[in-house]
């Protein structure tokens, strides 16, 4: 085995490599994946200045602005947290070749299930060069071959890094293939690519993930955009509620995880909303709300229909007071993304009836939003957050990356 040859493959080319590749990748013993994990993580540190300067070349040519431009960036600091993340990769344990279960019939037929490698996972995302990074080594963990097709924004970055993933001894030809950024016909191949790429992931924007879904025909895996709501209700804790609504809207306010809404009892809407509103100002968000919102507090902007559903990504909330439970519900089931929303109180009962009625990927009591992400859940790098139902919801990871097998272990048994 040995890294790719300095030579240009076309898109078919590669997809045929990594076909090939995902064979030699399922034999790998857990041993031989984490050292080879191991020895990527050395050798992004190692390179750190390669990459820093590559990244510098996108930030140059690109306008981006806001979310964008913080999702595109790298600093010194977020390469290391890069390789630290494949080392934690390195350490969790291998799914492949899990035994799920184990049953033996009446005639003497084991049969077994396991978990198996999907074989090619086809990665499509926009401006974040760490989901490179990501993508590949937990597909290298789970014995999968991975294809991954970035924004043309972040060129230079992912390919200074897949190069040296992929130039690290051992790592099979094929294994972590790059496509053309330039071009969206490579998007169209890799997502049509029937036989050859077994799942497909979007991570991106709205209009990237409905061009997948639309036009695959290979299964997708829908990660899909975060509009996070927040609901206080009437026996809310005051200071619990402002640590964690600021905490999710202005810690990272360009990631999906963060919170876009805010529900607000209407029992306490009078003493809660001005001091909350007065925080979030000072803090540098612009609040949106609607019209009992803007009577309670001054710097209110009102809200039009359209912020209900709309995912903000940057410094921006909107504010909506609620009768009480039902309705916070019923308004986070119709506008929400179906990604994260949480409760803030102190009835027990309120906060079940939340949890079990709330139709997102995860649900939170007293906590940020902010925690739906692979690390936080102990996975650690994610693929993506999941917002669909098949074949897996939520932040998925290693287990998510695998499919299963029956094996069936028989003593010359015939059917009757």
């Amino acid at each position: 085995m040995a890294g790719s040859p300095a030579v240009a493959f076309s898109t078919r080319e590669k997809l045929e490599r990594a076909r090939a590749a995902a064979a030699v990748l399922a034999q790998l013993s857990t041993e031989q994946k984490n050292d080879l994990l191991l020895k990527i993580a050395d050798a992004i540190e190692t390179h750190a200045g390669r990459v820093i300067r590559a990244n510098e070349e996108d930030i140059q040519h690109s306008n981006l602005a806001g979310a964008m431009h913080d999702r595109l960036l790298l600093t010194p600091e977020r390469v290391s947290q890069m390789a630290n993340a494949v080392r934690e990769v390195a350490a969790l344990s291998d799914p492949v070749n899990e035994v799920l279960e184990e049953w033996t019939r009446p005639n003497r037929l084991l049969i077994r299930k396991i978990r198996v490698p999907l074989g090619v996972v086809g990665i499509v995302y926009e401006s974040r060069p760490n989901v490179t990074v990501d993508a590949a080594t937990l597909c290298l963990k789970t014995g999968n071959a991975v294809v991954l097709r970035g924004g043309k924004e972040a060129t230079a970055s992912n390919q200074a890094l897949s190069e040296i993933m992929r130039e690290v001894d051992g790592v099979p030809a094929g294994a972590i293939e790059l496509l053309d950024s330039t071009s969206r016909d490579t998007v169209q191949e890799l997502i049509r690519a029937r036989g050859l790429v077994d799942v497909v992931i979007p991570r991106g924007g709205p209009g990237l993930i409905a061009h997948v879904m639309e036009n695959a025909l290979v299964p997708v895996i829908e990660t899909g955009a975060g509009n996070c709501h927040i609901f206080i209700d009437e026996s809310a804790d005051f200071e619990m509620a402002n640590r964690i609504i600021l905490n999710a809207k202005t810690q990272r306010p360009s990631v999906c995880n963060a919170a876009e809404k805010l529900l607000v009892h209407s029992r306490i809407a009078s003493a809660f909303i001005p001091q909350i509103v007065r925080q979030l100002i000072d803090a540098g968000v612009e609040v949106r709300g609607d019209q009992e919102t803007c009577g309670l507090a001054p710097g209110v902007v009102p809200a039009k229909e359209h912020d209900w559903g709309e995912e903000y990504l940057r410094l921006c909330i909107a504010i909506r007071v609620v009768a009480g439970l039902d309705e916070a519900i019923e308004r986070i089931n119709r506008y929400s993304t179906n990604h994260s929303e949480a409760i803030i109180t102190k009835d027990e009962a309120n906060a079940n009836k939340f949890l079990n009625l709330v139709d997102s990927a995860a649900v939170y009591w007293n906590a940020s939003t902010r925690f739906t992400d692979g690390g936080e859940f102990g996975f650690g790098a994610e693929m993506g957050v999941s917002t669909q139902k098949l074949h897996c919801r939520g932040p998925f990871a290693l287990k998510e990356l695998t499919s299963t097998k029956y094996q069936v272990i028989g003593t010359g048994q015939t059917r009757e």
